[in-house]
């Protein structure tokens, strides 16, 4: 039996981001006739593709290659000292997994993160409509992970099941405790719940080596990139 896998179409837009504007860039998106299931998913982000919303996509200009898929190899991850230090720091904060709904505590810790975060960015979804269409789709089998402390919801991940992986989408967390690190914490968990369930990968996105925000990505090694079609051990081949 043949199996069908998707196809992609290019869309040019105005591209912003907190590594500086680029005059046209180009995202290669799935292509919008094909119903999108788990399955798919999981064959594109094997491939460098990411989900925003409904839409699933990967950065596609003509001459540059910047923005590079990075996933964790789960089984070879060995926690750094300020990886263990982080986690000590959180023991006391509950975490739990639930149903990908609309939550007026999420949207209000959500708009607190970005007044703080992404001041300058007018790329985010700003209203609770908008914010659950960027963060969900009902193709795809995603779950909002809560972090709370002593009852005050500190932080939430939203992350994607893939059969053999997890896909971090978005995490978002109180500007109030920058000594515990929660964003770094968010990443230890998600790698921590992929382990227990036997997971190979937890996708982070793209990294790009400009970008001081995307840097981060970098400390949960060992870390394959995307490039030229195939995971690679290094960003380039001079690394």
């Amino acid at each position: 039996m043949t199996r069908h896998h998707p196809r992609a179409w290019d869309f040019s837009r105005r591209l912003r981001t907190s590594a500086g504007t680029y005059p046209i860039a180009t995202t290669l998106f799935a292509d919008p006739r094909i119903t999108l299931t788990t399955d798919t998913y999981r064959f594109l982000s094997e491939r460098g593709f990411r989900r925003s919303g409904v839409h699933v996509y990967r950065p596609h200009c003509v001459g540059c290659s910047a923005c590079i898929a990075v996933r964790v190899v789960v089984d070879e991850f060995s926690p750094r000292r300020k990886h263990r230090r982080t986690i000590a720091q959180n023991a006391d904060i509950e975490v739990h997994r639930i149903t990908p709904t609309y939550n007026d505590e999420h949207f209000r810790l959500y708009e607190k993160y970005l007044q703080w975060r992404h001041a300058d960015s007018q790329t985010e979804a700003t209203d609770p409509g908008a914010y659950m269409s960027f963060l969900t789709a009902a193709w795809c089998d995603t779950t909002f992970v809560e972090f709370r402390l002593a009852q005050e919801l500190v932080a939430v991940a939203v992350v994607d099941q893939l059969g053999d992986a997890l896909s971090s989408v978005y995490t978002f967390f109180s500007p109030d405790y920058p000594q515990r690190s929660l964003g770094r914490f968010a990443v230890l968990k998600q790698i921590e719940w992929a382990r227990a369930a036997g997971l190979r990968w937890v996708y982070l996105g793209y990294w790009v080596s400009a970008c001081k925000k995307m840097s981060y990505k970098n400390e949960y090694a060992p870390i394959e990139y995307f490039r030229d079609g195939d995971w690679h051990a290094a960003p380039d081949d001079d690394a």
